[in-house]
């Protein structure tokens, strides 16, 4: 698994290369966004871990950049950056994962493994429920044969929605299973992305996929 850093304090970079390379991940490093996004441009890579506060080119309109040219690297925003807003703008913006500094390495180790493990040509055919259509390899979404347009962690949501559906899902299991972070971390995280795609799959189709059940979480149903 070959990984990219994209952190300009070289002693976070070092350490975090370091214990990488331990764990036997090839590693290679670099200083400021415009020498990250050419190494993304040009070569090919398992996971980036990316700082969002950089010379030259900031994390954030590195990662605009990449999405913008279809390459769909996973990538872990590291940063100091830890309020609601600035964890939805990074991922709306198209990471996959968010760790605030200071961070513990087998936290960080944690989350390289569950990236790792998320492989596009492992997740299977497309997914039917009614009249909502998920491919999860291309990560298109379809209603009524109508494409809809969801950010990354939007469609993680989904997915694990329409991959259990029928059956309430607390937050601390979409918590668990879409972020790798705890409950009590991410509460107020996952009830914004939730109305995020309630309105992207629900508005103006007169049949509702998203309900709220009081005091447990959500359930993906047709609505009766």
């Amino acid at each position: 698994m070959r990984i990219l850093i994209v952190e300009d304090e070289k002693k976070i970079a070092n350490f975090i290369k370091r214990g990488l390379e331990e764990e036997l991940y090839e590693v290679l490093t670099a200083a400021d966004g415009e020498e990250g996004l050419q190494l993304a441009l040009e070569k090919t890579f398992d996971l980036i871990v990316l700082d969002w506060m950089l010379p030259k080119l900031d994390g954030l309109s590195l990662l605009k950049d990449l999405r913008g040219k279809k390459i769909m690297t996973p990538v872990l925003m590291l940063t100091a950056k830890d309020s609601v807003e600035d964890i939805v703008n990074g991922l709306d913006s198209g990471s996959d994962d968010y760790l605030t500094k200071p961070f513990a390495f087998p936290e960080l180790l944690a989350r390289v493994r569950a990236l790792g493990r998320r492989s596009e040509q492992e997740r299977g055919a497309q997914i039917i429920f009614d009249d909502l259509r998920v491919d999860p390899v291309s990560h298109k979404v379809w209603r009524n044969d109508q494409e809809i347009d969801l950010s990354g962690k939007e469609y993680d949501l989904l997915e694990y929605f329409i991959r259990n559906p029928n059956q309430v899902v607390t937050r601390a299991m979409i918590a668990e299973h879409c972020w790798d972070y705890t409950f009590s971390t991410f509460t107020n995280i996952i009830d914004v992305y939730v109305n995020y795609l309630r309105k992207k799959i629900d508005r103006d189709t007169g049949k509702k996929l998203i309900h709220t059940v009081r005091g447990a979480g959500y359930v993906f149903k047709v609505e009766e």
